[in-house]
């Protein structure tokens, strides 16, 4: 049974910069996609970025593309989330999630997706 642990959370100031993890065990993640995703309070669940099992197809949702960049190094079965340039609306809890699907896929819609990380706040304050 795949499970995904996220790390890196924490409280930074606007314009700051974070480092998020998902290390997975119980499976190689070599085919599954992975998404991240956010949850503000109050607010729906949405998707921030996805990757490929491959490392060659990514997607970014709007708000974040060109300040966040997911990576991924399936030698250490773990998939990365580098958030740059943070806003205090980035603000919420990150998961992620795994999808097993061809090598070549991703998506950033949440339904395909059905192993979950706990997850890890992310707090963007002065």
């Amino acid at each position: 049974q795949l499970q995904l642990v996220e790390s890196g959370g924490g409280l930074v100031q606007p314009g700051g910069s974070l480092r998020l993890s998902c290390a997975a065990s119980g499976s190689t993640l070599d085919y599954y996609a992975i998404g991240w995703f956010r949850q503000a309070p109050g607010k729906e669940r949405e998707g921030v970025s996805c990757i490929s099992g491959s490392g060659g197809q990514t997607n970014y949702a709007d708000s974040v593309r060109g300040r966040f960049t997911t990576s991924r190094d399936n030698a250490k079965n773990t998939v990365y989330l580098e958030m740059n340039s943070l806003k205090p609306e980035d603000t919420a809890v990150y998961y992620c999630a795994a999808w097993r699907v061809f090598q070549t896929v991703c998506s950033i819609w949440p339904a395909p997706y059905n192993y979950w990380g706990q997850g890890t706040q992310v707090t963007v304050s002065s």
